[in-house]
């Protein structure tokens, strides 16, 4: 590590009460469809079973929201099949309870589109590499990419996975990334076990393919270089068709040993053969969610060495809030407090939160703790200016209209003609002139469109008297402000 990372520099920070909240913040929370664990619970095989399924989901949303998150990771694909309407694979069975069933709707656009509603992003979580147990391949039928592939599956132990070692399976991932991003409004992709099998060694049936391709490598380089060569070609194709969608991965905890503390076995470069280091390095990834479901010497140091190794790139540690459980690690709430304060000490992009669940049971108080104390107030997405950072130009002729119980706002729109980047308007809100847009306290409201706002304050006495709207892009650039005129 380029940093001396000694116990008493961890403890010096983590033990600090409270770290300033940034303006600009990844605030996520991984919202898994697999096997219905955070949605659905509900299964829509009739029409008001679809309603009060939709209506299930919109509860999770607010509440992301009346806590001030900013992205939902929402798995979109989870073994072999999917959660939108796919020319390729499978809706899941658990919207309906049938395979391939039609739920009346389509998941992928709705929750991308009250996402975006209540100034949230949406990234579609897609699990790559597993197809999951022999049992549900099989009973996927011809739908199953076992059946309508050619070559680029294989079995290892109880389970089917697409063999990273077929030129094809990055070709068949793009297939169903391409769907994702051209038909839909997502901010982001976020590939989950884009890997190998931990602790496959010879047992992981390329051997076959280590013979033709290896070239001189050894097996784990050379595994390396297939998921890199994967993770390229994905990064690559979901940029060409919209520049702006994130394209993330969320490997395994920690990259490798550090030279003062051991990975204990578990990390991705050799665990799992992941090199998310040179990914960034090379500049195919946007942002990294390391899996870091670990607390002390197992978290700080390996954060750490995640931020160093970022070329820039945005890292967002999943945190192990199912952890909390006391049948999990009964983790206390101050230790998803220490890893945000470290996390906001140190620069880090922010945080996400694995997952959903427990954000919602509020489990030991870890709710209303971020609710009232954490995020209590809005942050802005940080911008991915190694994509784009010009700032959209400002917005002007802001004009406020008092009413009865709200307050109207109108403004002229920013003078830029790109209608891919077209941009979106923060709007700000203060006690004193001019409006401070610094602060994310006067943040009252993002990622919204047209040139119109209605402002209406839950409480009359908390009324702000001075706005400011400012533009924003795809890329999170902002530009400057448009103040009311006094």
């Amino acid at each position: 590590m380029k940093r001396a990372t000694t116990i008493f520099f961890i403890l010096l920070f983590v033990l600090i009460n409270a770290a300033a909240q940034p303006k600009r913040e990844v605030r996520a929370a991984w919202l898994a469809t697999a096997y219905g664990l955070d949605w659905p619970r509900t299964r829509a095989n009739s029409p008001d079973k679809m309603r009060k399924q939709q209506a299930d989901l919109l509860t999770i949303l607010d509440k992301l929201k009346a806590a001030n998150f900013n992205t939902v990771l929402f798995q979109t694909r989870s073994r072999d099949d999917v959660f939108y309407y796919s020319k390729i694979e499978p809706m899941n069975q658990y919207l309906t309870d049938k395979i391939a069933g039609d739920p009346g709707y389509d998941p992928l656009a709705f929750v991308v589109s009250e996402c975006h509603k209540r100034g949230m992003e949406c990234y579609a979580w897609v699990v790559a590499i597993p197809l999951g147990s022999k049992r549900h391949v099989t009973s996927l039928g011809k739908r199953s990419a076992l059946f309508h592939t050619s070559g680029i599956c294989t079995a290892y132990k109880t389970e089917y996975f697409l063999n990273p070692a077929k030129p094809n399976t990055k070709i068949y991932l793009m297939d169903l990334c391409r769907e994702m991003t051209e038909n839909y409004d997502i901010d982001g992709i976020v590939f989950d076990y884009l890997r190998y099998p931990e602790y496959c060694g010879n047992r992981f049936p390329d051997g076959a393919d280590y013979k033709k391709y290896g070239n001189g490598r050894s097996i784990l380089e050379w595994r390396r270089d297939n998921i890199t060569e994967i993770v390229r070609y994905l990064y690559n194709g979901i940029k060409a068709i919209k520049p702006w969608v994130k394209v993330c991965t969320c490997p395994v905890g920690k990259y490798r040993d550090t030279s003062r503390y051991t990975s204990h076995g578990w990390n991705a470069f050799y665990t799992v053969c992941q090199d998310p280091e040179k990914w960034m390095r090379e500049g195919i990834q946007d942002q990294i969610f390391p899996m870091m479901y670990f607390r002390g010497d197992n978290f700080y140091p390996f954060a750490l060495d995640w931020y160093e190794q970022s070329n820039g790139r945005h890292i967002v540690p999943a945190l192990g809030t199912y952890f909390l459980l006391p049948q999990e690690g009964n983790w206390s709430f101050d230790d998803i407090m220490r890893q945000i304060n470290f996390i906001r000490t140190n620069k880090l992009a922010g945080e996400s939160h694995f997952r959903l669940e427990f954000l919602m049971k509020n489990t030991k108080g870890i709710y209303d703790g971020l609710a009232n104390d954490k995020y209590l107030y809005p942050a802005l997405q940080p911008p991915t200016t190694w994509l784009d950072s010009i700032a959209p130009t400002a917005p002007y002729d802001l004009k406020i209209k008092h009413e009865e119980d709200n307050i109207t706002l109108t403004w002229k729109p920013a003078r830029d003609n790109d209608p891919r980047n077209a941009p979106m308007y923060v709007i700000y809100a203060s006690d004193t002139y001019p409006v401070d847009t610094t602060k994310p306290g006067n943040i009252i409201a993002q990622r919204v469109s047209g040139t119109t706002y209605i402002y209406m304050p839950i409480e009359s006495w908390k009324t702000k008297n001075y706005f400011a709207v400012t533009a924003i892009d795809r890329y999170g650039n902002e530009g400057k402000a448009a103040q009311e005129k006094m």
